[in-house]
């Protein structure tokens, strides 16, 4: 009557198919919702314990760790250039320099080509290539490293949660850290990761959260490692520490976030003024091409757009000054 499958008016030889064919279905969707979960669970195990599968033991594993991320065997910088091992490290990317050259040294033939392209002569695309090829990888390797900070300052909050009710059951500071490390996705999995195995080859857990700090290179984790180091100094409850810590830091990121919302109007502005000149004329050349084809190799008109694009750069630091609040 409602246009529903009648079991009743219908074939009885049809109805074990039919009943057979929907239990298939579920089967199947089960199936593919299961593989679904295996993969997210095994997206969620950090690199830490990736490593430790791999090798038969956790010395082993420490080290192999220690050298993907730019550091000796004994977690000390590689680098002669300090500032540039930091930036790596806290990156926490493959230290993987052969394939970054390669990659950079790809990448920068496009900008080169449209140099030469548009701009015209060799000697305006050897520079734009050398440029690139230098401050590209560097600036992407500090966005990185940026993105993986302010992760791990989220995280920390629930990390220090689990080491707190850890304590209050009766572990030491080495098992709450640990417990960290298995329950904790990366980063943060894997930066508590390398302080527990540290702690447990020797090393003073004071001395390994702040090699941790240094790693993280945020001001929370800092934060966390001054609790640290002051409990150890003048004693005292490190759990009462750490839960007021991890107030600080809640309210600390929600001012973060109160003042973002505060500067968002800023930053769209920004975006926008930035983006509509190069929109315009990529629009002018799409539909009028003659109206620069004809004037782009002229000498003044050269100079005027790069006279253009120092000011728009100028006019981007002022405004990233303005509404970028430090705290």
């Amino acid at each position: 009557m409602f246009g529903f499958f009648d079991l009743l008016g219908s074939d009885p030889a049809l109805i074990i198919p039919a009943v057979m064919a929907m239990g298939a279905i579920v089967m199947a969707t089960q199936s593919i919702l299961g593989l679904v979960s295996n993969a997210r669970t095994q997206r969620i195990v950090n690199r830490r314990l990736q490593f430790k599968e791999r090798y038969a033991t956790h010395n082993e594993a420490m080290v192999e760790l220690r050298k993907s991320r730019g550091l000796d065997r004994d977690g000390n910088l590689t680098i002669s250039l300090r500032w540039l091992n930091k930036l790596i490290v806290r990156s926490g990317l493959k230290f993987e320099p052969v394939k970054w050259a390669a990659m950079s040294a790809a990448g920068s033939l496009v900008p080169a080509a449209l140099a030469f392209v548009y701009v015209g002569g060799i000697w305006v695309a050897v520079p734009v290539y050398i440029v690139f090829l230098l401050v590209a990888p560097l600036a992407v390797t500090r966005h990185i490293a940026g993105q993986r900070a302010r992760k791990m300052a989220r995280q920390l909050p629930d990390a220090l949660q689990i080491v707190c009710r850890s304590l209050e059951a009766g572990h030491p500071v080495a098992t709450a850290v640990s417990l960290v490390a298995r329950e904790m996705p990366d980063p943060i999995g894997t930066e508590f990761g390398m302080t527990a195995d540290e702690v447990a080859y020797g090393m003073s857990l004071t001395n390994a959260v702040q090699r941790m700090a240094e790693r993280a290179g945020d001001p929370d984790v800092e934060l966390f490692a001054a609790t640290v180091r002051l409990q150890e100094k003048t004693g005292g409850n490190l759990t009462e520490l750490l839960k007021s810590n991890t107030d600080t830091i809640r309210g600390r990121q929600t001012m973060r976030l109160k003042v973002r919302a505060a500067s968002a109007e800023g930053r769209t502005s920004a975006m926008i003024l930035t983006s509509a000149p190069f929109m315009v004329m990529a629009a002018i050349h799409m539909l009028r091409p003659e109206f620069y084809g004809n004037v782009i190799n002229d000498p003044l008109i050269q100079y005027g757009f790069a006279g253009l694009l120092v000011w728009m750069i100028i006019g981007n630091i002022v405004m990233n000054k303005m509404i970028n609040f430090k705290m």
